[in-house]
């Protein structure tokens, strides 16, 4: 296992180990202080540590290199974690807004004791600030959607939490109760963005999108540096991704003289010019023979 892998199950670790305190603070300050919002959290915060031991098991079975039964290797492991993490977000939303209109229909919103709430709320947002900006460090770097999708979740945390505590706070000093399961509703907007952010993005992962246009250009500009010299054409050219990889199909014109072996070793230079560019990249290359057209033209 190279250092990258370790990094990045460690990182997801880190993520269980941090929600798994945090739900609970979280269960123990809403059932003393009688804060729907803070409950609403900690179900919040247990869609995160299902995400985080999803994110946990893709980053392990992306690291397996290719075998039989997976040739293009085990990277959708991690699109498909990062596409339930959106899932799970959204269903935590849901929740949310449930149980907090019922609080509101049903006027169950007195008898709130906030200050232990405020300063649970306080030490979450300070927790998941600090190990989202970790972990979404090590899944920027990696190229991993998994801790990447982790990451979000755990900031979708630090806006709950701080949103949260900012109610408690005014309901300390105000009295009106009501505000807890409104701030609760307003939260669950923000999460509802963040889910939907998510699912786009794994999903897109999913059904083969191509990857980003800035790297299907450098890709472009590689293979242009070797035309007309040495290739005729960039006949066709598809991608797609699989967890951090990036999976490239190139069709290249080329004289029909050309033996084997100097398309070979011109695949190669391709191949490594381009991994020179764009990390995490896979590239194969189709090569054809290209027959120049001929004019035909008669002369009276």
């Amino acid at each position: 296992m190279n250092q990258e892998s370790k990094d990045k199950q460690f990182a997801a670790f880190v993520s269980i180990l941090s929600n798994t305190f945090l739900i609970l603070m979280k269960l123990v300050a809403g059932v003393i202080s009688g804060s729907i919002s803070i409950i609403s959290e900690a179900i919040h915060s247990m869609s995160d540590l299902l995400a985080s031991f999803l994110a946990f098991f893709s980053v392990r079975q992306a690291s397996i290199p290719a075998d039989s039964d997976h040739q293009y290797g085990h990277g959708k492991f991690e699109d498909f974690s990062g596409f339930f993490e959106g899932l799970l977000i959204f269903a935590a939303a849901v929740f949310i807004v449930y149980e907090s209109v019922e609080k509101i229909v049903s006027r169950n919103f007195h008898s709130i004791e906030p200050t232990i709430g405020i300063v649970v709320m306080g030490v979450s947002f300070l927790v998941n600030l600090i190990i989202s900006a970790y972990i979404m460090k090590i899944g920027e770097k990696s190229d991993s959607i998994a801790l990447v999708a982790d990451a979000e979740h755990l900031r979708t945390d630090v806006l709950t939490s701080g949103g949260v505590m900012l109610g408690l706070v005014l309901i300390k000093f105000t009295g009106f109760n009501i505000l807890d399961p409104i701030i609760a509703i307003l939260v669950s907007l923000m999460i509802f963005r963040t889910s939907i952010s998510l699912c786009r993005n794994a999903g897109a992962n999913l059904l083969d999108s191509s990857i980003k246009k800035e790297d299907i250009e450098a890709i472009k500009d590689v293979v242009s540096e070797y035309i007309p010299d040495r290739i005729c054409e960039l006949k066709n050219i598809k991608t797609r991704k699989a967890g951090k990889m990036k999976l490239i199909d190139l069709t290249l014109s080329v004289p029909s003289d050309l033996t084997i072996k100097s398309g070979h070793d011109i695949c190669d230079e391709i191949e490594e010019h381009i991994g020179n560019r764009i990390r995490n990249v896979s590239v194969f290359i189709h090569l054809e023979p290209y027959e120049a057209k001929v004019v035909n033209s008669s002369v009276d």
